[in-house]
């Protein structure tokens, strides 16, 4: 699966978000392309990534 950097950019904040951390914004096309893919989620505290968003992250930082 190939991503923009923007995309990667919004996927690594969310999995920061996830983790606690404060992000300054998420870009909503990016979260919206990440959701297609199944990467993302919209809820009613936002933009969450999915466990398949995680996953990748994991993988692409090998």
């Amino acid at each position: 699966m190939s991503l923009t950097d923007a995309q990667r950019h919004a996927l690594e904040n969310l999995e920061l978000k996830r983790q606690g951390a404060q992000v300054p914004y998420i870009n909503i096309s990016c979260a919206r392309a990440l959701t297609d893919l199944g990467l993302a989620q919209r809820s009613a505290q936002g933009w969450e990534i999915t466990a398949l968003g995680s996953a990748l992250l994991k993988i692409k930082d090998k």
